[in-house]
């Protein structure tokens, strides 16, 4: 830290490595979170399945979420670039791969692998601790909202455009995909310079505020806490939760019979409504415990779903329903990133937090795979519905008892 407060225009170059870190998640998380409008065309034109589908889409949950810790140990241990560079060429080259690979098992290759391993390199895990190790405590909160509201955007912006290259005759499905693997590389020259010359630094000052602590004695020491245990099983419902509305709210709109226009505006209604709620839940967490940011943000879902299934299904719904589900869909992130880093400090984030976001995606498998084994075995998502508003008050629940430090409102003057 001590790096980026000698730079001549620091308060301006903080800003900017906050904003190029959304950037860069703006590009991961908007791929990511468009592979569920690629469900129906690919069943219409291929020999896949709904259920081979869904299996891929559910590894793609997986790996992404092992890619977290992974990738996070990595960039503890050698910096992010080369770790960002490499997943990044991976990510483009898994895009392109997709529609020569038309096969359950080549799916899951591309798509459940490569994709998944790509994205996860330019995303939380390595963003959150690039942004935590640069910044001051009392713009942590802030910075890691606006990194978040980065990733909501790219859901906003990317679900249309996607969605409006599947439709177009000289694109389809399959020439969507080629301009997802070109878009990817603009990651590059964004993370180059969110990662130029302060790494090595960064890690430095890190370790030397965290007593010398390895990467192994921190994980014995973070696995032997309840509090961090509790923190991956609510992080668990919630990838559960996001990954069956990602991966199937294409088809529960099908089974609607509205058009496939509103599965995707829906979806961009998620992203424009959680870059709202991401930037509130930053300032919050500098404010307020965020255990009882989660607690909040967990319960609503169980009563949004609730409110959703005794309604008529109209486009109006979906919509409504979106813009509720918006406001917390990513914005756990922050709350989550912020306990982490509050029970175990910042040096070794990268991975901890990774290791959360694996629970989450573990939670993200489950709920992509039984979608679409429910919707084959049952003809409608009803059981997953109901599966889902359970899970999302339990880990309303789980988060409670977790032990948190109060709010040190002596930050709000030192800023």
């Amino acid at each position: 830290m001590d790096s980026t407060q000698s730079h001549p225009h620091t308060l301006r170059y903080l800003w900017l490595l906050v904003l190029a870190a959304a950037s860069v998640l703006m590009i991961t998380m908007g791929i990511r979170m468009s592979l569920g409008l690629f469900v129906q065309p690919m069943v219409r034109d291929t020999a896949l399945s709904i259920t081979g589908i869904s299996f891929a889409m559910a590894v793609t949950q997986l790996m992404w979420g092992v890619s977290q810790p992974l990738t996070g140990a990595l960039a503890d241990r050698f910096g992010a670039w080369p770790v960002i560079f490499w997943g990044t060429l991976l990510l483009a080259a898994g895009c392109a791969l997709v529609p020569w690979l038309p096969t359950t098992w080549g799916l899951t290759l591309t798509v459940g692998v490569m994709i998944a391993f790509g994205a996860g390199a330019g995303s939380f895990s390595i963003l959150m601790s690039q942004v935590a190790n640069k910044v001051p405590p009392q713009m942590r909160g802030t910075a890691s909202g606006i990194v978040n509201a980065g990733g909501s955007f790219g859901q906003f912006l990317f679900a249309p455009v996607v969605q409006g290259l599947i439709f177009l005759p000289a694109a389809g499905w399959r020439g969507a995909m080629y301009a997802l693997a070109a878009i990817s590389l603009l990651v590059i020259p964004v993370s180059r310079w969110l990662t130029r010359g302060d790494a090595d630094a960064a890690v430095q000052t890190a370790s030397a505020a965290n007593g010398g602590q390895t990467l192994k004695q921190a994980l014995a020491q973070s696995f032997k806490d309840r509090s961090y245990i509790l923190l991956h099983l609510g992080f668990f419902t919630c990838g559960f939760h996001i990954a069956f509305l990602v991966t199937h709210l294409p088809s529960e709109v099908a089974l609607c019979g509205l058009p496939p226009a509103v599965a995707s505006w829906s979806l961009a209604i998620i992203g424009l409504t959680n870059v709202i709620g991401s930037l509130m839940v930053g300032w919050a967490v500098g404010r307020w415990r965020s255990k009882y940011l989660l607690f909040w943000m967990y319960g609503s879902r169980a009563l949004l779903i609730a409110a959703y299934l005794a309604m008529p299904r109209t486009d109006v719904t979906f919509y409504l329903f979106a813009a509720g589900l918006g406001l917390t869909w990513l914005a756990t992130v922050p709350p989550t990133a912020a306990i982490v880093g509050k029970l175990f400090g910042v040096r070794y984030l990268a991975t901890l937090f990774g290791l959360t976001l694996l629970s989450h995606q573990i939670g993200g498998f489950f709920g992509a795979y039984l979608g679409g084994w429910t919707i084959t075995a049952f003809g409608d998502y009803g059981w997953m519905w109901y599966a889902d508003m359970a899970l999302a008050a339990a880990a309303a629940l789980l988060n409670l008892p977790i032990r948190e430090s109060k709010v040190q409102r002596a930050q709000k003057q030192a800023a």
